[in-house]
């Protein structure tokens, strides 16, 4: 299978090319050529397997240029020993139809950990087939859990070197702690001023910079990218859907009318990957697509124009805290009739006015797959109070938001199909929200407010979080987005 450019198809590539670069050279994402198709023979052979098993049959339909062994190794690499009981992505139940995807099972407690566990097997074998012995710079731009979920991932992995950009006020104080006292000696954590927007426009643009890359050549660098813009990011993500549906099936629930999928999102790329789920045969009825206070994305389905010109707002589910949406790209490719002249030509307008109109027949492709909706910072604390309530079950402001819009969306269609929620996040990394949304008064010591979430939810703090406790500070530059330059300058030590 090879893969396209969203802003040049004729830009054909190999996978291992798309993954070892991340972005095109004009700046496009790139995507497969087509997807392969499951059928129904297919999902009850992954009803038999573990997720490891899953992993490997839908990697191998992506990932044509990789051998078996190759890919045996970076699944097996990546999943087993590094998840609670090996089950990466668990479901909970609330009530007879709604079910929870728990992606937050992995060593940084977010969903991230899915993709970012195994993107440093795709990533080094790729750039084994074609980047000629260059030294891997990893460069990301993060809004809270991709930062540290990236970090732990290329951790000490040889040959690469990773360098992450978080907003200074942008995260929740354990989401800056992970990243602050990451260990290893190949990774580089810094501050901006400015938010994630800002973080991600720059990076877009320091990858780009040609005559950067020609610094990095001399150097025997390249970039790469670890952002959901990757398919090596992307791909993971598929596999979860795929294998939530099959978990299901397992279950002997009644999917004879489909499912629906309700996602928390702000880059875009985790409800993408449900998308691509859905056109590869897992019989999704409607995409709900949940934003926080920034909702571009909710206004971008229900109008057709993506406006990025407006307040933005720091809320208490600050990964979903964007307003340029990367992975969108993805979507306008596909649903255009993959017109890369059209799609680039959005893109420009995006950047040179801050927003873009889709057409009509877009615009009437998305009000049918998807339903957007969105909530403030007060009805995410009622949803995680009332959900704790009434199911006993501990959720995070993510999720709540995801929980809310999908009640919303249910109350306005009547629509009671069976529905799987992302839920992207331990509520222990937003401790201070969910402590306050039950009712309770938060401390100025973060650990006291851990150790009293848990005390009166009678919850487990997860390990990764628990030792933060004793973790040592080892990064505190703070950088302007303009001196970004400079901060990747320094971190790779040239000049």
């Amino acid at each position: 299978m090879n893969y396209v450019s969203t802003r040049d198809s004729k830009n054909v590539v190999s996978s291992s090319f798309a993954i070892a670069h991340g972005i095109s050279k004009e700046g496009g994402l790139f995507v497969p050529e087509s997807l392969p198709k499951l059928n129904e023979n297919d999902f009850n052979n992954l009803k038999n397997l573990s997720y490891v098993d899953r992993a490997k049959f839908i990697f191998k339909l992506f990932l044509t240029d990789f051998t078996d062994e190759e890919i045996d190794k970076c699944v097996k690499g990546a999943y087993i020993g590094s998840f609670d009981d090996d089950k990466p992505a668990p479901m909970s139940k609330l009530g007879d139809n709604v079910n929870i995807l728990e992606l937050w099972h992995g060593p940084t407690c977010a969903f991230k950990d899915l993709a970012l566990q195994i993107l440093p097997f795709l990533l080094t074998t790729s750039a084994g087939k074609v980047s000629g012995g260059n030294k891997s710079v990893i460069l990301v731009a993060t809004s809270g859990d991709t930062g540290k979920a990236a970090l732990e991932g290329f951790c000490d992995v040889p040959n690469t070197e990773i360098i992450v950009f978080y907003p200074e006020n942008g995260v929740s104080e354990m989401q800056k702690l992970q990243m602050a006292s990451q260990k290893g000696e190949n990774v580089h954590v810094c501050a901006i001023k400015g938010n994630f927007d800002d973080a991600q426009t720059a990076v877009k643009k320091i990858f780009t910079d040609n005559d950067f890359k020609k610094k990095l050549s001399e150097n025997k660098m390249e970039f790469s990218s670890a952002n959901s813009i990757n398919w090596g990011r992307l791909c993971p993500q598929i596999v979860y859907y795929v294998s939530a549906y099959v978990d299901m099936l397992s279950t002997g629930a009644d999917l004879s009318n489909g499912i629906n999928i309700c996602v928390p999102t702000g880059n875009f790329g985790n409800i993408l990957a449900a998308y691509y789920a859905k056109l590869m045969g897992v019989p999704i009825k409607k995409l709900i697509c949940a934003s926080n206070k920034n909702r571009v994305l909710t206004d971008f389905i229900n109008t057709g124009v993506y406006n990025r010109n407006r307040e933005f707002y720091l809320t208490s589910s600050p990964s979903m805290d964007i307003l340029i949406s990367s992975n969108l790209e993805r979507l306008l490719y596909d649903l255009s009739g993959c017109d890369d002249g059209y799609v680039a030509s959005l893109l420009s307008d995006l950047s040179k006015k801050g927003e873009y109109e889709i057409n009509g027949e877009m615009k009437e492709k998305i009000s049918n797959l998807f339903y957007g909706g969105s909530c403030d910072d007060n009805e995410t604390a009622a949803t995680i109070n009332e959900t704790f309530e009434k199911y006993g079950y501990l959720i995070d402001t993510h999720t709540a938001v995801a929980v809310n819009v999908y009640n919303k969306y249910k109350d306005e269609t009547g629509d009671n199909l069976p529905v799987i929620i992302a839920s992207t996040a331990s509520p222990y990394k937003f401790a201070n929200s969910v402590l306050a949304a039950l009712g309770e008064d938060v401390s100025d010591d973060k650990f006291k407010t851990l150790d009293k979430l848990s005390d009166i939810t009678k919850t487990d703090i997860p390990k990764p979080i628990n030792d933060l406790k004793t973790a040592t500070v080892r990064f505190t530059d703070v950088y302007s987005k303009e001196d970004m330059y400079n901060a990747v300058n320094k971190s790779l030590g040239i000049n």
